[in-house]
């Protein structure tokens, strides 16, 4: 049997999003998941949310979730949604995350390479703040998330560790006063390139995004009861191990490319 990718594109993603909250999609991006839209529509009173927070890890690959699927339970639980996705060419970070996010092809959003550009065609981010919401991103200085979505009327927050990026998330959570808030960890991609994607430290380091989503979660439930929230845990592109034990991606090949998002609804309870 030939190798099989996943049919939906994660290029699908940022149209879902905005349609989730009743906002005009990026300007480039393509149709929305009816898989998605659906959920939300069937989930709130309203049939639509007006908090959405994305938890992007990065690297985690579908086959991860295949041979290691109990490892997930604790984000298993805060989803009603396990949607099947194929990333992007070349599948690496800036690449894959700046299709998530306008919902267009690399060649329409300027990225195809490794490499960190602002991204100057419509965003996720500007249909939100043009419908007069707050977004905000949440990274490490160096990652493509923190870099590529900059110089928009928008919050940044920047922290050299994972546990100050997640300690803040906390604190935004507790806030309650973004629209969108987005949490980028880096930890298993960086482990994973070093150490393989099955090194006990690689999946350590899975087991702590899970941690982080779990611990996320249940602040949006305990802190966001006012809201209808879209939950997100959504990461950028899959992987692959190579040579002398280390990881890699971005290739054209199913490790790379199949990933599997989960997506919960929280409705408000006040």
């Amino acid at each position: 049997m030939a190798d099989i990718l996943n049919s939906f594109s994660l290029s699908g993603v940022a149209a879902s999003l905005a349609e989730a909250v009743s906002v005009e999609p990026p300007r480039e991006a393509n149709p929305s998941l009816p898989q998605l839209t659906g959920l939300v529509k069937r989930s709130t009173a309203s049939g639509k949310v007006d908090r959405i927070f994305m938890y992007n890890p990065d690297a985690i690959a579908m086959w991860i979730y295949q041979k290691y699927t109990s490892f997930f339970d604790d984000a298993w639980k805060h989803a009603q949604l396990a949607l099947p996705l194929r990333t992007v060419m070349p599948s690496v970070t800036p690449v894959c995350f700046g299709t998530m996010y306008t919902g267009a092809y690399p060649e329409v959003h300027g990225i195809q390479k490794y490499e960190k550009p602002i991204i100057r065609i419509d965003t996720l981010f500007d249909a939100f703040i043009r419908a007069g919401k707050r977004a905000a991103i949440v990274g490490d200085p160096r990652c493509s998330m923190s870099n590529i979505f900059l110089e928009r009327d928008m919050d940044y927050f920047r922290f050299d560790t994972i546990e100050a990026i997640n300690e803040k998330a906390m604190e935004l959570i507790d806030e309650d006063r973004y629209d969108l808030l987005v949490v980028y960890n880096g930890n298993y991609d960086a482990t994973m390139h070093k150490t393989g994607p099955e090194s006990v430290a690689s999946l350590e380091a899975l087991r702590d995004n899970v941690r982080a989503f779990d611990a996320f979660a249940e602040a949006v439930k305990a802190k966001w009861t006012h809201h209808d929230t879209l939950l997100a845990f959504a990461m950028d592109h899959g992987c692959h191990e190579i040579d002398d034990g280390c990881g890699s991606h971005g290739l054209d090949m199913p490790e790379d490319l199949n990933i599997l998002h989960l997506y919960g609804v929280v409705p408000k309870r006040a």
